[in-house]
């Protein structure tokens, strides 16, 4: 049995967005035990405001951090796309209600859903009102988190070391894979392995800055907590 839908409306103003399409709010909200189909769930949405939350998150370090380089700006990203980041922001949005579930799943709601759920609506507001919206909505409710992060900026190397060691991982490798650009300027793209897992890449003006910045992009995309 589905859980009881809720007056989305209550939702909508919380978000500071109006769907004109509705539908789209709904299948943004419909776990997969609640839908018919894992493509009528949200893990589409989901994957789709994934990529438009790290870009408008992005876009917003930029211009509000003038003075920090490239390995800052990728921590700072790091710590605002992360799942308990995306987890606090849905529960702001006091969206628990309106989540679809399967009969005795919501007590078992994790922040991994809640998370997922937060990147989900980024994608539907994206489909449903373009980029500026979706900007606008992530502006909105990351803003705060932003500026006062709850967790202090580490070193990521030094964090990712430690994570890939509290699990028995072997030592993070980094390597330099590409350089372009001229001698005075130039861009050099590094890629860091840990154990099995796949390779993260990423680039910066010096091969530290990219080893920081790869060391950073594997924290976000394996969901490590930093501490």
């Amino acid at each position: 049995m589905i859980a009881a839908r809720t007056d989305l409306g209550s939702l909508e103003a919380r978000l500071g967005y109006g769907f004109r399409d509705r539908a789209i709010l709904e299948q943004a909200l419909s776990h997969i035990g609640a839908a018919d189909s894992r493509v009528a769930s949200y893990q589409r949405l989901e994957f789709l405001g994934d990529r438009v939350l790290g870009m408008a998150v992005g876009a917003m370090l930029y211009r509000s951090f003038l003075d920090a380089d490239e390995g800052e700006l990728s921590r700072r990203l790091a710590g605002l796309v992360r799942r308990e980041s995306c987890a606090e922001v849905a529960a702001a949005w006091q969206v628990e209600p309106h989540i679809r579930l399967a009969s005795g799943e919501r007590k078992a709601l994790r922040k991994a859903i809640l998370g997922d759920i937060c990147e989900s609506v980024i994608g539907a507001v994206f489909l449903d009102g373009g980029y500026e919206a979706a900007c606008a909505l992530v502006e909105r409710s990351f803003g705060a988190l932003m500026h006062a992060p709850a967790h202090p900026l580490r070193d990521a190397k030094t964090a990712l070391q430690e994570w890939a060691q509290g699990r028995g991982l072997s030592t993070p490798m980094y390597r330099e894979i590409g350089r372009v650009g001229p001698d005075h300027a130039p861009q050099f793209t590094v890629a860091v392995s840990v154990g099995v897992l796949d390779d993260a890449e990423a680039r910066g003006a010096s091969k530290r800055l990219a080893e920081q910045a790869a060391a950073a992009a594997m924290m976000a995309r394996e969901g490590v907590e930093e501490r």
